[in-house]
């Protein structure tokens, strides 16, 4: 990865990097980024095949589906302040206490609100289940905690994420021996809840720790309302975003426990685990790459548009080269990690995985839409895309179950991440762009579409 995007820098920039103190602190910075979410995802991964195969599809499906309603409010725990605030903490360095006392005060508001929300919902597609119920509340309880994750933004600002990754790391680390201990002494299925619950709680108490150490005082953390009120006129499309995403996500778990029951939640989740550990790589890589292409943008056009088709064939080959072993090998490879209790994911992995091709341009095509100044449209085909998905799901999912909802995600991403694209004259040309990046075996064209010349 470290020499993938060295490459695909220019060599003036490549040689600032080496020789600037500053980027070699945003280059360790990103590694330390990296390093937490491979761990993350892969050990969470391992623990969750195991937790997974002990409680069988049944009571997995029933813990996942209520991950999937909580997961719909995240965007109003989060607020989707982090960008501006790491921004404000960096510009206005003497307004530091009310900068995070006012994101921590925003954050628990939003979190609570997410809470309600979440059992409203749960108390509604499912009245009389006490359990599912009780598992909604302890789960929807460690979004409170998650509000401490403002910590978090500071780090951010200081460029020193290691503290982060290292406090939430010990804290997954302590929780992931506890589950293995559940599980070896056949513990009940809110017995996760209140570990995950715990987790949430370590992880929040370890960031307030870490601040302390860097010698930084919580209890000064002041409350601005004028502050607040600008910061939420600021976030609201952030929040709209980040609906239309879990919406994206996982409104297939919760329409497929509406429709078929937790069993099929339970071996639909199976195989998304699998196909969704693998898209943190184009966000890692879309974040190291878009200081290049913004630039490019400075270089000329064609220059620009050049980097954009390489970076889009980048996204595409790096997504086939998961995609299709993956999709040969679905039904064994469910089978070996869960068991033949969940054997008939194997078919909707082989739909599902393909869904990854569309998310890695998805990501690529993000930078293209901030450096155009097109974030509201980004936004409309998020929105657009979250709703195609809810439409398919309700007409496919009756009849074809987990197939019928795995064909309905990626048929949804198509539609967002490349069909929209041709349905406006401001992204036309990217549209092209995007279908060319699929001729793996040419060089970058000299033509971003029919009639559309640029010099490579």
């Amino acid at each position: 990865m470290k020499f993938l995007m060295l490459r695909l820098t220019p060599a003036g920039i490549r040689r600032r990097w080496l020789e600037s103190p500053q980027l070699r602190l945003i280059a360790e910075n990103f590694g330390w980024l990296v390093g937490d979410r491979v761990l993350r995802m892969g050990f969470g991964m391992l623990i969750g095949v195991w937790m997974a195969r002990y409680l069988g599809p049944e009571q997995f499906g029933m813990f996942t589906y209520v991950q999937a309603v909580i997961a719909l409010f995240l965007g109003f725990s989060t607020l989707g302040l982090d960008t501006i605030v790491v921004q404000q903490l960096v510009r206005e360095v003497g307004s530091k206490a009310r900068i995070l006392g006012t994101t921590l005060a925003l954050r628990l508001v939003g979190a609570l609100a997410a809470l309600v929300a979440s059992l409203l919902v749960i108390a509604w597609s499912r009245p009389g289940d006490h359990l599912i119920q009780l598992l909604a509340a302890i789960l929807g309880s460690a979004t409170v905690f998650q509000a401490f994750d403002t910590v978090d933004l500071w780090f951010q600002s200081q460029v020193q994420s290691k503290y982060t990754v290292i406090v939430k790391n010990t804290a997954f680390a302590v929780m992931a021996v506890v589950k293995v201990y559940l599980i070896l002494s056949q513990a009940p299925v809110l017995a996760f809840a209140w570990a995950t619950l715990a987790e949430a709680g370590l992880g929040g108490l370890f960031l307030l720790l870490a601040y302390r150490y860097q010698k930084e005082d919580p209890a000064t953390w002041q409350v601005d309302w004028a502050r607040a009120k600008s910061l939420m006129q600021a976030a609201w499309p952030m929040i709209l975003s980040s609906l239309a995403v879990m919406i994206y996500m996982r409104i297939d778990q919760i329409m497929l426990g509406q429709i078929s029951g937790n069993q099929a939640v339970g071996v639909f989740s199976a195989a998304s685990r699998i196909s969704e550990v693998w898209y943190f790589i184009p966000m890692a890589i879309a974040s190291s790459v878009t200081p290049n292409l913004v630039a490019a943008k400075e270089l000329g056009e064609a220059i620009y548009q050049r980097r954009f088709e390489q970076f889009f064939r980048l996204m595409v080959a790096l997504a086939l080269l998961i995609v299709v072993p993956v999709a040969i090998f679905a039904k064994p490879l469910v089978v070996l990690l869960y068991g033949y209790a969940y054997a008939s994911a194997g078919p909707i992995l082989a739909i599902q995985i393909w869904t990854a091709v569309f998310v890695f341009l998805g990501v690529a095509q993000g930078p293209w839409f901030v450096i155009e100044n097109l974030t509201k449209l980004a936004l409309q085909r998020t929105m657009g895309g979250a709703v195609v998905n809810v439409g398919l799901n309700i007409l496919l999912i009756p009849r074809y179950g987990g197939l019928g909802a795995a064909v309905a995600s990626l048929v949804a991403q198509i539609i967002s991440n490349v069909v929209m694209n041709a349905l406006d004259r401001r992204t036309l040309h990217l549209f092209w762009m995007v279908l060319k990046s699929f001729n793996l075996l040419s060089k970058s064209a000299n033509r971003s579409g029919p009639g559309k010349g640029a010099d490579a």
